[in-house]
């Protein structure tokens, strides 16, 4: 502890408390040695101290600090007094080395004690001492002695020892003395909430002192930080986003620490924080009605607004900010919630017309005499061309180029609503599946699919797995997988959608279980540590269902192919070795059968001929297992 190892008292190598006589003969003894350069030692140089350098600046220092009387108190309390036989005897030992009997000595006073005229100076020497441990219960243990010394009434006896009667005590500022000194020398070595529990076992005035001094400087910083901020805010609010994140940034670590120290139902917090988000809630409101009609401000707007909920405490704040984030969400995903409309309102006024068509034609199957004794029937076709026709495509296509615009699809696509997202893909393929003139959905979809994603993640490569890692032989494979080596930078619920593409181009799908114009699909939650997704395989687990070829597997994400890898299966060098010794054979044997043969009849040479090109066309099939 700086203030031990650098007291005055010991570089002027005295006791505190020592005569002015003494402290003066010592002044003019070391100032003369240091001027000449002589080594200067002391007996009070203890061998658990560090070393010292007595030069002349800081002898004239130590001194100096030490003139007057309250120099002498402060000093004091972090350094030795030798008024009593217990002291005497426990500096003995401290002179040899012997800590451990030092303190049991001093220990054997004060342990359990109150302070009073006869112990004070073992308190206090007890005190120094602890303050100098390693360890941070002993540290604790030093500065209790400390404030029993200085809150007791025998604290007056103490003063008389190191200064004069003249000098004036006043605990309470002496305490707040001693509790700043304490702070800084060990502000570095501890943490903030660490130098609050060093005074656990302390008063109530200390704990309140320490309260105020903990808690009085980052109140004021964050009242001063929320009213300049009001004031820029109010002058120019199309960078009420920026103040409004500085002012989360400069508070958000003063706030932290005020919390620990006062407790989230501490009213004074309660009161500041639900200020400090009231500020930031408005200063993402000003802006975005600053720019709602410029650009869309909806991202920077509920960040703020995110930031002011982590921060409010009271009920109403709280629902101010719900409210708040409520109708910027609505805002940001108008674009889809607009697409969404109109496509429902195609689909809904389809199925209705539908109804409407379909009903009449069962009342005239009903009612209609002709229909019913057969003379006349119903135009199946041309009910269908009615109803398909039922919808003015023309002023639907209009409508989707007005709505679905290339910068909305863009908005569309980044959105995320995933549910919303899903809806507004199944109606613009209903729409497509339907409409009589579906050149402008098609060309939307496609728009719409290449637009990318918005993704906290990149693969970097894949691994194309079979059952037991096994080779990529016919007779091996049954569930052929994928496994994406991604680089991750966020959090993301993502639903990926594999496509299996054989080597004719034809994608393999189950009509029950596949998604539609895909495979597979799988929902991953994906999180700045992911480093491989494995989105599984697909096969059957009795025979393989892959053919001879280069197959290959596309990734897509929202509609957006993101990856593409290839894989090639084969028969075994072994098994195709013998198909291939096979279709020999036949081809051998398709000479012979097309060779002439007398008395053989043209019909029986075909017969013969297509029968073993026959077996010559599975030979093959087998051979490219198809």
């Amino acid at each position: 502890m700086e203030l031990i190892q650098n007291n005055p008292y010991r570089i002027a190598g005295i006791f505190a408390g020592a005569p002015e006589s003494e402290l003066q003969r010592q002044k003019s003894k070391l100032t003369k040695y240091a001027s000449i350069g002589k080594e200067i030692s002391s007996e009070l140089d203890f061998s658990f101290l560090n070393k010292l350098d007595r030069n002349e600046n800081e002898i004239k220092r130590a001194f100096s600090s030490i003139e007057q009387n309250h120099g002498k108190v402060r000093n004091a309390l972090f350094w030795f007094i030798n008024e009593s036989p217990f002291d005497n005897t426990a500096i003995e030992y401290l002179k040899n080395g012997d800590y451990e009997k030092a303190v049991e000595i001093w220990e054997k006073v004060t342990k359990d004690k109150d302070v009073n005229s006869k112990n004070c100076s073992c308190f206090n020497n007890l005190g120094t001492l602890k303050l100098l441990g390693n360890s941070f219960d002993e540290i604790k243990e030093g500065i209790e002695a400390k404030v029993q010394l200085v809150e007791s009434n025998s604290f007056v006896h103490f003063i008389n020892i190191v200064a004069d009667e003249t000098y004036s005590v006043n605990n309470q500022k002496q305490i707040e003395i001693l509790i700043d000194d304490i702070l800084s020398n060990f502000k570095n070595k501890f943490s903030q909430s660490d130098l609050i529990n060093l005074f656990d076992n302390c008063n109530g005035s200390t704990q309140s002192y320490l309260l105020k001094k903990f808690t009085e400087e980052p109140i004021f910083k964050i009242e001063n930080q929320i009213g300049r901020t009001k004031s820029k805010r109010k002058e120019k609010k199309k960078n009420a986003y920026e103040y409004g994140l500085n002012l989360f940034v400069n508070c958000k670590d003063d706030l932290a620490s005020l919390k620990k120290i006062l407790g989230i139902s501490d009213l004074k917090y309660k009161m500041l924080a639900d200020n400090l988000a009231k500020e930031i809630l408005q200063c993402g409101i000003d802006y975005f009605k600053e720019c709602e009609n410029t650009k869309d401000p909806t991202e920077e707007g509920l960040k703020l607004l995110k930031y002011a909920k982590s921060i409010a405490i009271s009920n109403q704040v709280l629902e101010r900010i719900d409210s708040n984030i409520e109708g910027m969400e609505e805002f940001k995903d108008k674009e889809i919630n607009q697409a969404i409309a109109l496509l429902k309102s195609v689909k809904d006024a389809y199925e209705t017309n539908e109804t409407h068509i379909r009903q009449q034609v069962k009342r005239l199957e009903e009612t209609d005499v002709q229909i019913k004794w057969g003379f006349k029937t119903i135009n199946h076709s041309a009910v269908e061309d009615n109803i398909k026709n039922s919808i003015d495509w023309s002023k639907v296509n209009d409508l989707l180029r007005e709505v679905l615009t290339d910068k909305n699809l863009t908005k569309i696509k980044e959105s995320n609503k995933a549910e919303a997202k899903n809806e507004f893909w199944e109606l613009l393929n209903w729409i497509e599946d339907y409409s009589q003139k579906s050149s402008t959905v098609s060309a939307i979809i496609e728009k719409y699919k290449n637009i990318p994603p918005k993704l906290y993640f990149e693969v970097v490569s894949a691994e194309v797995t079979n059952t037991d890692n096994k080779p990529f032989y016919v007779e091996n494979i049954r569930y052929v997988g994928i496994i994406l080596k991604v680089k991750s930078t966020g959090n993301q619920k993502v639903t990926f959608y594999k496509k299996y593409i054989n080597p004719e181009g034809k994608y393999s799908h189950s009509s029950k279980s596949s998604p539609a114009g895909y495979t597979t699909s799988e929902i991953i939650t994906i999180t700045p540590r992911t480093k491989e997704i494995d989105l599984g395989g697909w096969g059957n687990g009795k025979e393989c269902t892959y053919q001879v070829g280069v197959h290959k597997i596309e990734i897509y994400v929202e509609h957006f192919k993101v990856y593409t890898k290839n894989f090639k299966v084969d028969w075994s060098p072994i098994k195709k070795s013998e198909l291939l010794r096979n279709l020999d054979l036949l081809q051998n044997e398709l000479r012979e059968v097309q060779k002439f043969k007398w008395f053989r009849a043209s019909e029986t040479k075909q017969k013969e001929v297509q029968e073993v090109q026959d077996k010559i066309n599975k030979a093959q099939k087998i051979l490219m297992n198809k």
